[in-house]
């Protein structure tokens, strides 16, 4: 039996503590995109920065939190805990909020967006570490799913929370920014009162640097075969952007244009948990082969609809494929990782995964200036095709190992 098709039977709840988790990153994301949805504006129409400047700030916080994320899992590897690096990230992301509606000049803002980033990254190993040491391995899948699902709803509240409160304040600005403080600090409470690593009796050996060679050998072969189909998945799946850009283009009017990312999250987080559950019970290869089915109709879809009811249609479509694949690889990788190598295995998958989201979008946009939408849909279909065919391949190598550690 594979390493991710087992199907014990079970009717337990969830741990408290994956709950936990699962509400502390919808707060924070509520937080978080209360003001990311907005700061762009901000930044141009109240302190006057440039729409370079604003790309270049937001490309290096986002690069800077993909490499905190390596260091900070090979840490909690190291020193096998994972809570306190969870909340020195969250708690840096917190410190930060505040930060903003106090911003008179872009120097705060830098400073401010840059250290909640790398809060991101070292939080973001250690957590998805912790929640396989404290889900049971048959039911990775449903913890992974509920924490995903969780998020997702945080990233559509936060943004819709903030259109109402401009509303409601005439468009200031600080207020929103102000408001947007009391959930992170909610997020950082949850994460210390409510969430308990589990004891470990005796580590499984003496702690060593993680990014040793031979600690890199020890994650397996199954592990680096699972990062390989997930580059070339993440090269299928490139940035959200396009779909507004695509339903831009299809006729929907700019004042509509948040309608297209909450019916994605919409559909993302009503499907990540259902999923989730189900990938223990039916096997992490057929959920995720149907994401890459949904994903490879979504993009052709995409590509051939001239209305906004095709467009509406495949950016439901991506959603699911979300719902479908994300928590699951998650889960995957915890089955697959040593588990005193977990947060060095999610830090280097999360690395892999954010660079070759990079070069997606840049190939995406290369492909859509030359040749238009249509290329650059049908283009994320044929990678999501040979991440496909090399998902079979690894389904065919593990049919006979053993179950998940």
């Amino acid at each position: 039996m594979s390493a991710s098709d087992h199907r014990p039977p079970r009717s337990r709840a969830l741990p408290a503590g994956i709950w936990a988790l699962g509400f502390v990153s919808l707060l924070m994301d509520v937080s978080s995109e209360m003001i990311h949805a907005l700061l762009p504006v901000f930044m141009v129409s109240v302190l006057g920065t440039s729409t370079l400047a604003v790309g270049m700030i937001e490309g290096v916080a986002e690069a800077t939190a993909s490499i905190t994320k390596v260091f900070s899992g090979a840490i909690s590897d190291w020193f096998a805990r994972r809570k306190p690096l969870a909340v020195l990230g969250y708690g840096l992301a917190a410190l930060t909020k505040p930060v903003f509606p106090l911003a008179m000049t872009l120097d705060w803002l830098v400073a401010a967006r840059f250290i909640d980033r790398v809060g991101k990254g070292i939080r973001g190993a250690p957590r998805d570490a912790l929640v396989a040491d404290i889900a049971p391995p048959d039911m990775r899948g449903a913890a992974y799913g509920l924490r995903q699902s969780l998020d997702t709803v945080g990233a559509f509240l936060g943004p819709l929370l903030a259109m109402v409160l401009m509303w409601w304040t005439a468009d200031n600005f600080r207020a929103v920014f102000w408001v947007a403080v009391i959930p992170a600090l909610l997020a950082v409470t949850v994460l210390i009162i409510a969430v308990r690593e589990p004891a470990r009796s005796a580590p499984p050996r003496p702690s060593r640097w993680p990014f040793r060679r031979d600690e890199m050998r020890s994650l397996g072969s199954t592990y680096w075969w699972l990062v390989a189909i997930a580059l070339v998945f993440s090269l299928a799946r490139f940035s959200e952007a396009f779909l507004i850009l695509r339903a831009q283009a299809a006729g929907l009017a700019i004042a509509l244009v948040p309608v297209v990312m909450v019916v994605m999250n919409i559909a993302y987080a009503l499907s990540a948990y259902p999923a989730g559950i189900l990938s223990d019970r039916a096997g992490r290869f057929a959920l995720l082969g149907w994401g890459l089915v949904l994903l490879i109709v979504a993009d052709l879809v995409l590509a051939l609809s001239r209305d906004l009811v095709g467009v509406g249609i495949g950016v439901t479509l991506w959603g699911l494929h979300m719902g479908l694949t994300q928590g699951i690889l998650s889960a995957f990788v915890a089955d697959v990782a040593p588990r005193e190598l977990r947060g060095t295995a999610f830090g280097v998958f999360n690395l892999g995964l954010g660079l070759a989201a990079l070069v997606a979008s840049l190939v995406a946009g290369g492909l859509w200036d030359v040749a238009g939408p249509e290329a650059t849909f049908l283009a994320g279909a044929g990678f999501a095709a040979i991440a496909m065919a090399g998902l079979a391949v690894l389904r065919r190598r593990l049919r006979s190992t053993a179950t998940p550690r």
